[in-house]
Parts: structure tokens; C-alpha cells; sequence
């Protein structure tokens, strides 16, 4: 089960953290500004949030299963589409509409929620950890992949053959035996978990810090190749920076979830984020390098998706894991309404501006919120758990 969501997190999120790889050529080829690009991305990111809720709340139902077969299907015909798109609207349909969608139902949220029903709660952090960890590899893998299909065959084509990795999630599915909880007379109704989760302070202050993640993770992955392009570096050292976050984060993921089946995980969101505003403020303040680029990409991949184990598993102590894959599902809607701006934002303010100053200081001040946010929530089960226990 646990390499099944695996697999499917590596070419889920592998594949996705390649988007930025396209701006530029596709940019040039139709004469678009970086906003268009950016705000179908961003739309991207947007509706895969919207729909994450939904998504989770038929796999808790239903079973993990047929939702990741429908979104693997979405997500790979969304590839091919793209592959053919020459304006705002073909692009907002492919890469935004049915990529957000497959994505929904390929990743985190509903993979996550498949690992945390499987496995004890001592060892649900960790098996989290190492899920997520899939994850990063997969960007560390497919990124420089991605470029070489780019260089090779061109992005339109490139496109077409990550539509075919994609449609590898669907025969994947089968490894994961997923089945949904049975649902017994005094359990919880999908409108009591919602009142429950939506009366609990804690719960909205994880999803508002969750919100700073997705705008600096998205703005990161989709604009740095070409910030560092701005700063005359060749175009192959975003893809190693991206690719070097991917590396450096299986170790950040793995450890995080390790340190959260021993430590608060609440505290150890607050030094993560406090960690990303050390590394944005140095990132800024120095002259950019291969040095100080590669360096940047080590850093900041030691924190990048190492949010995600210990804040879905801080979800899942306070609520339990009956519902486990919608509450994720609402809490990763933050984060995707933060990667929309910060997706859309990072090309709005270039176009405006030429520079991207502004957005790196508003990545700044969004983390030490984030920490701030984070640091008043007690990891403890509500009180029907506390009840249910004794």
C-alpha cells in the first residue's frame, strides 16, 4: 500500500512541479506576459483546491480508489490538451480546469487520508512522512526529465508524453486496497465532522498557515527558473535548483514526519516556517550565483513539503481518521488559495513592476505569519475522541 501511494505521489506531484518549465517557451512561442501563464497555473492551483474537499469526502465514503482513477484520467488528458493550447482560454482549460481536477484526486489530501486509515496512529506521522517524501522525489526525478523532453521534442510534445506517465496513476490504484471505513450507528455524519472541525479554533489556524505554504511553494515552482533567468544564469539551473528542492526535501519530509510521532507538531510548523523566512531574507540579501542559487535550493528543500505529514497529521489527532481525507481536503484549500496567488501574483507584480522583489517580501512577512498562526494550537483530541478513549 505504502509504495502505491507512492508511485502515485512521485508522477502526481513530479509531473506538476514541472509546470514552470513551460513558461518560458510557450510565453515566447505565442507572445504571451508571464501573467498568462501564470494565472492558468494559478487557476490551476485554484480549483484543485475547491475540489480537494469534495474529493476527500467521496474517498472517505466511497473509497480512495475510484476517485484516483477519475482524477489520473483527467489529469493525463489535461496534459494532451494543453499540449495544443494557443491562447488564455485553451490554456485555462487544459492546465487549469482538468489538471486542477486530477490533481484533486491524485495527491496529498486523498493519498494521505488512504495511508492514515492503514496505519497506527503512533506510526501515522511517519508513514505520512515517507508518502510525502514520493512526493519530493518525484520533482527531484521528473524535473530534469521534464527539460530534457522539452530540449529533445519540444513542450508540445514533451506535454503528450507526461500526459502518458500520468495515465499510469490509474493501473497504480490497484496496489493501494483501499476501502472506506464502515459507518456504524454512533459515528459521525459528514455534517457533524464539518460543525465539529468548523467550531475548533485550531483547525482554522492550521488551514490559514497552510494558506503561506501553498503561495510560497507555488510562486517558488512556477517563477524561479525565470527569476534566474532575469538574473543572466542559464536556463538549466532553475530546473537543478527545483530538482535540488526535491532531493533535499525527501530528507526534510521523512524527518519531519519521524519528529512528529515524538515532538508537538503545531511547534514544529512554527520553526519551519520561521526556518523559510531565515532562508527567503538571506536568499534576497545576497548576490545571485550558481553558489547561492544551488544553495537556496537545499535550504529551502529541507522545508518545503515538510508542512504537509505534520500538519495532516495534526488533523488527524485532533478529529480522528473517519473523515479524515475531507478535513485534509478543506485545510489543503488554504493552500491552494494561497498558491493561487502567489502563482498569479508572482506574475502579475513582474508585468507591472519587472521585478519580483515585492513577491519574495511578501513571502517573507506570509512566514512569519504562518508561525505566528501556528503557535497557539494544542495538538489534542477533541473532546468526542477523549470520551470515546476513556
Amino acid at each position: 500500500m505504502l509504495i502505491g501511494a507512492a508511485l502515485i505521489l512521485a508522477l502526481s506531484m513530479g509531473i506538476r512541479h514541472g509546470f514552470g518549465l513551460f513558461l518560458p517557451p510557450m510565453s515566447a512561442e505565442f507572445g504571451w506576459g508571464r501573467e498568462t501563464f501564470a494565472f492558468a497555473i494559478a487557476l490551476q492551483n485554484l480549483l484543485w483546491g475547491l475540489s480537494q474537499p469534495f474529493a476527500g469526502a467521496l474517498a472517505d465514503r466511497y473509497g480512495a480508489a475510484r476517485v484516483m482513477v477519475v482524477g489520473g484520467i483527467l489529469y493525463a488528458l489535461g496534459l494532451v490538451l494543453m499540449a495544443s493550447a494557443d491562447s488564455l482560454w485553451s490554456l485555462s482549460l487544459s492546465a487549469g480546469l482538468l489538471i486542477g481536477l486530477g490533481l484533486s484526486g491524485t495527491t496529498f489530501s486523498v493519498v494521505l487520508g488512504v495511508v492514515g486509515r492503514a496505519v497506527p496512529a503512533e506510526k501515522r506521522s511517519m508513514a505520512m512522512g515517507i508518502a510525502a517524501a514520493a512526493g519530493s522525489f518525484g520533482q527531484f526525478a521528473m524535473l530534469p526529465g521534464t527539460l530534457g523532453l522539452i530540449s529533445w521534442l519540444g513542450w508540445s510534445v514533451a506535454l503528450i508524453a507526461l500526459g502518458g506517465l500520468a495515465a499510469m496513476i490509474v493501473p497504480l490504484v490497484a496496489m493501494l486496497k483501499d476501502k472506506p471505513l464502515p459507518v456504524l450507528g454512533h459515528e459521525q455524519s459528514l455534517g457533524e465532522a464539518l460543525r465539529e472541525a468548523a467550531a475548533h479554533k485550531g483547525f482554522w489556524m492550521l488551514s490559514l498557515g497552510f494558506f503561506v505554504c501553498g503561495f510560497q511553494v507555488v510562486f517558488i515552482g512556477v517563477h524561479l527558473p525565470a527569476y534566474l533567468v532575469d538574473q543572466h544564469l542559464p536556463a538549466t539551473v532553475g530546473t537543478t535548483v527545483l530538482a535540488l528542492v526535491g532531493l533535499f526535501n525527501i530528507f526534510g519530509t521523512y524527518i519531519a514526519g519521524w519528529l512528529g510521532g515524538r515532538m508537538s507538531k503545531p511547534r514544529l510548523l512554527v520553526a519551519l516556517y520561521l526556518a523559510r523566512a531565515v532562508v527567503l531574507v538571506w536568499f534576497i540579501s545576497v548576490p545571485v550565483t550558481l553558489f547561492t542559487a544551488y544553495t537556496f535550493g537545499v535550504l529551502m528543500g529541507v522545508f518545503w513539503l515538510s508542512t504537509v505529514p505534520l500538519t495532516n497529521g495534526t488533523v488527524a489527532t485532533l478529529f480522528g481518521v473517519r473523515n479524515l481525507s475531507m478535513l485534509a481536503g478543506i485545510v489543503f484549500l488554504f493552500h491552494q488559495l494561497g498558491a493561487f496567488l502567489g502563482g498569479w501574483m508572482g506574475g502579475y507584480l513582474y508585468d507591472r513592476t519587472g521585478s519580483y522583489d515585492l513577491v519574495w517580501q511578501i513571502s517573507i512577512g506570509l512566514s512569519l505569519l504562518a508561525a505566528a498562526l501556528n503557535w497557539p494550537v494544542r495538538e489534542q483530541p477533541v473532546e468526542r475522541l477523549r470520551m470515546a478513549a476513556a
